[in-house]
């Protein structure tokens, strides 16, 4: 039997970690929060939560059931609630405490705050108003799912949530699918079918994954085309938070006739030259191609004038 290495019988070792409790600067500290698993927390984040002055939350009962199980104390400190329906009246008391010189932790229900979440406001008058602004990274939804999606990620766009009617939705997607880059949604569980359908009538051949429970007890990620996705999911939908990810459309390239009825309806409004500028940008063709084109419609609608003096 080979001894190189430890046996399956020797445990982990336990590493000893402690929550300070360091006085923090003045300002504003935007805390990330787990999106599932609560360990999924930095220690420097329980470290703020512990040592802030005053605490801020999109939900406080989440932020208390976290620092609950965390066995981080309130010590008589109050959590304000801070959220898009109370902005503008909660904002100025947490500009007051930081103005006094207090340092203030603000949490979002879950993830990395201003990330589809309430914030910007506050942060950027926090600024605005000398403070600082200080970012306790850790858990994202976004960053999750772009690392189990299986899709390319060197350049991809956070799209927020889509439209929820059909007409807005199809006309959102359109425009989503024709980027360069991977594209990250995210999408109420009951409407995912719906979405996956339009995006269907688009291009069922784009390469997605749709991401369900990221880091929970159910954790699930769908690959495949969008066709062969959303054939998988139920008519009701599908329970619990969803990230959909979407592969990169990469260049359209338009055929001849395509170009042409884009000259055409360009012709007597603008010059040749910009016609033909303006269309091979929008169309994915050389532009001495587009303005060969240009110049024989031309040249063909001058013939018709003359065959017909």
């Amino acid at each position: 039997m080979d001894d190189d290495g430890p046996g399956p019988a020797e445990g982990a070792r336990v590493l000893a970690a402690s929550v300070l409790a360091a006085r923090l600067d003045p300002g504003l500290y935007l805390v990330a929060t787990p999106i599932g698993t609560a360990r999924d927390i930095t220690l420097r984040a329980l470290d703020v939560l512990n040592a802030a002055d005053l605490l801020a939350a999109e939900d406080t009962r989440t932020l208390r059931h976290l620092m609950s199980i965390h066995g981080i104390p309130l010590r008589g400190r109050r959590i304000l609630a801070y959220h898009d329906h109370n902005a503008d009246r909660a904002r100025p008391a947490i500009l007051s405490a930081i103005g006094a010189g207090q340092a203030v932790a603000y949490c979002s229900d879950a993830g990395t705050p201003l990330v589809a979440d309430p914030g910007f406001r506050l942060s950027r008058d926090v600024a605005q108003a000398g403070g600082r602004v200080h970012a306790v990274p850790g858990a994202s939804a976004l960053l999750a799912a772009l690392t189990v999606a299986g899709l390319p990620t060197d350049r991809f766009l956070f799209a927020g949530f889509a439209p929820s009617q059909k007409g807005a939705r199809r006309r959102w997607l359109e425009t989503q699918a024709r980027l360069d880059a991977t594209v990250v949604i995210f999408e109420s569980p009951r409407r995912v079918k719906d979405m996956l359908r339009d995006l269907c009538e688009i291009d069922e051949e784009r390469d997605i994954a749709v991401c369900r429970e990221l880091t929970k007890k159910f954790e699930e990620v769908l690959r495949g085309t969008a066709r062969s996705v959303m054939e998988t999911i139920p008519e009701e939908g599908l329970r619990g938070e969803i990230v959909v990810v979407m592969a990169p459309g990469g260049a359209v390239v338009a055929d001849d006739d395509a170009v042409r009825a884009a000259l055409a309806e360009r012709a007597g409004r603008m010059s040749l030259r910009d016609a033909a500028a303006e269309v091979a940008a929008a169309a994915g063709r050389p532009r001495k191609d587009v303005y060969r084109m240009a110049l024989a419609m031309q040249e063909e609608r001058d013939n018709d004038d003359h065959a017909l003096d």
